[in-house]
């Protein structure tokens, strides 16, 4: 049986932009800003670097469909660069691509890049839909806020809840995190919200409003990874470690609904098993969590998926302050992708990057008390048609 990368690879430097909407920046300009942080960061030389993936999901127009931008841009001369793809999940795919390749021993320093341009893709920073099966059934009610709305019907029909109870959870889930992404200086959205405005304001799609969706947002984020004996080497003597990175990604089965009533999504609920497994803890263990919150709805459930909560409780535990910063289990300590933004490509780095920090207890007004282990979670798609990643991040034992 495989062992899995637990330990094999340690994290030496991040980088992350600002993000926002950044029509002065280019792609480019936006790789190296996180890449001179994470080189700074790392304390080496960019002629040190082996191998570099670049994560970029729908920025066709700027970036194109190679790697080349990656490698002009960072000068790499004649090394090896990648670009790779998997919807939401892209910024992990990434750092999975460099993880491998160190845990391979085929690198010894690897880069891990996610970008997206998303304010120049079009109107509000959604591409026209292209032809095809996957994309068909991305978003088979319309929009990304009219599919995930189906997720909290289903949700409030499989547990007998009342739609106010869930409603006023959203809300708060939404809450936190402007909360959260006011104390950051580089989310994209830094004003605190009370409850009764986001549970007055305008409807997006029922029983989503205005605050239970994320923003379009450009931005930039970088990992340098290594191994812990090269870490060492470098004076790095109790390095951040990866120690599990997992997918799942559909195959089919929920479309079919026999089985699956749409109330939860098997693939994060596969990924985190088998993360938790290759870590070797239990959800329990973990000391925070970024999720991919692209609707307040999307975390609520997520913090079943992850086991964080049983099924049918999240509300409860999310209206009891479990995942409040200050709570037992905080989530998305740093504004999540309802405040920090999202761009596609960079939001499971631009994950990491929070995590990274805190467990260098480096995160400012946010760092929390005691962190020991920090879990990242992206949703790529919908939930009947998805690829969920998840990894967790600590210290070398």
């Amino acid at each position: 049986m495989a062992t899995g990368i637990k330990d094999r690879i340690a994290i030496i430097g991040m980088g992350c932009t600002q993000f926002g909407e950044l029509w002065d920046k280019s792609p480019e300009d936006l790789i190296v800003d996180a890449f001179e942080e994470a080189l700074a960061d790392a304390g080496l030389d960019r002629s040190q670097i082996d191998a570099a993936w670049m994560g970029n999901a729908l920025d066709d127009i700027n970036v194109g469909n190679s790697a080349l931008p990656l490698a002009h841009a960072l000068r790499l001369k004649s090394k090896p660069v990648s670009r790779v793809e998997n919807m939401c999940a892209t910024g992990t795919e990434a750092l999975r691509a460099a993880s491998y390749a160190v845990a391979a021993g085929a690198v010894d320093f690897a880069v891990a890049v996610g970008v997206e341009k998303l304010k120049d893709t079009g109107y509000g920073g959604l591409p026209l839909r292209t032809k095809g099966l996957a994309n068909d059934l991305w978003m088979p009610y319309g929009s990304a806020p009219g599919t995930f709305a189906q997720l909290a019907g289903a949700y409030t029909a499989r547990h007998g809840l009342a739609a106010e109870d869930l409603k006023r959870a959203m809300a708060h889930v939404s809450w936190k995190s402007h909360q959260n992404g006011a104390l950051n200086p580089k989310a994209h959205l830094r004003k605190s919200v009370d409850m009764e405005t986001i549970l007055n304001a305008p409807m997006i799609a029922d029983p989503l409003g205005l605050f239970d969706c994320c923003g379009v947002s450009d931005g930039a984020a970088c990992a340098i990874v290594t191994t812990p004996e090269i870490a060492k080497s470098l004076g790095i003597a109790n390095p951040v470690t990866v120690k599990a990175i997992q997918l799942s990604a559909s195959h089919g089965w929920e479309a079919g609904y026999s089985e699956w009533d749409g109330a939860f999504v098997r693939n994060t609920r596969e990924a985190a098993k088998n993360a938790y497994a290759e870590a070797g803890i239990g959800a329990n263990d973990l000391s925070l969590t970024e999720v991919h919150d692209c609707f307040s709805i999307t975390e609520l459930v997520t913090m079943e998926d992850l086991g964080l909560s049983a099924d049918g409780r999240a509300i409860f535990d999310i209206l009891d302050g479990r995942y409040d910063r200050d709570g037992a289990m905080p989530c998305q300590s740093d504004g999540g992708l309802k405040c920090f933004g999202h761009p596609v490509g960079a939001s499971g780095l631009r994950m990491a990057y929070e995590i990274y920090g805190q467990l260098q207890g480096r995160a400012g007004d946010r760092q929390l008390a005691k962190v020991d282990f920090g879990l990242t979670h992206n949703l790529g798609g919908q939930p009947a048609n998805s690829v969920a990643a998840v990894s967790i991040l600590g210290r070398l034992n």
